[in-house]
């Protein structure tokens, strides 16, 4: 999390419906608005490390203790079915781990038809991205490492290193996710530049490199 004062309190309301007895902990990572205040009221637990997605990821996952981790981004709504859907995942001894299907905050045909088509690919390609909430059986994520601490797609390294060891569940129940940096860089933009990162980074290009070139999407 990080300056999620508009968005965090639905997000934690939305986890604590779907996962009751779910440990709920929040991961700042430097905040300078009200979003550690309201956090605190609404989890389990709380801490602040210094700013990095996969490192704030790694921090959360290594203060929990169930048996499986689920990531949700701050700016994510999780299904009320969700603690119930990432079990009947997990019930199936071959899968590590998985994702949901996500749709976005904005019910307009652009952005459905891009909802429509991450999912697409995503199944046919079994990968997902950070706003899916990805979720992982604890004993092999240790394994894995947890996350690479690198600038930008820990998310397609982690699910790709995932695929290596078990089979990968892409659940069609799903997440809404905030619209907000595809409006702001614009959709045609946004899907151009995420499919050139993605690109270059499965070639072989630094992440430090692709993060500079990126940020302005996240």
């Amino acid at each position: 999390m990080l300056n999620e004062e508009r968005a965090i309190a639905a997000t934690l309301e939305a986890i604590r419906a779907g996962a009751p007895a779910a440990e709920i902990i929040v991961v700042d990572g430097g905040s300078s608005d009200r979003s550690v205040e309201i956090a605190r009221a609404r989890c389990d637990r709380h801490i602040e490390v210094e700013r990095g997605r996969a490192r704030q990821m790694n921090a959360g996952a290594a203060m929990s203790s169930g048996d499986a981790i689920a990531f949700v981004h701050a700016d994510t709504i999780a299904p009320p079915t969700f603690a119930r859907d990432i079990g009947s995942a997990l019930a199936d001894a071959r899968v590590v781990g998985g994702r949901f299907d996500l749709v976005f905050d904005i019910h307009h045909f652009a952005f459905n038809l891009v909802a429509t088509m991450i999912n697409l690919r995503s199944r046919i390609m079994r990968s997902a991205t950070g706003d899916q909430a990805i979720f992982v059986r604890r004993e092999v994520f240790e394994q894995l490492g947890g996350y690479a601490e690198i600038e930008i797609c820990e998310d397609v390294d982690f699910v790709r290193r995932m695929r290596r060891v078990g089979r990968f569940a892409c659940l069609r129940s799903h997440v809404i996710t905030s619209a907000r940096r595809w409006q702001r860089a614009g959709l045609i933009r946004t899907i151009l530049r995420m499919w050139m990162i993605k690109t270059l980074f499965l070639a072989g290009v630094s992440p430090a490199w692709l993060k500079r070139h990126y940020a302005n999407t996240r």
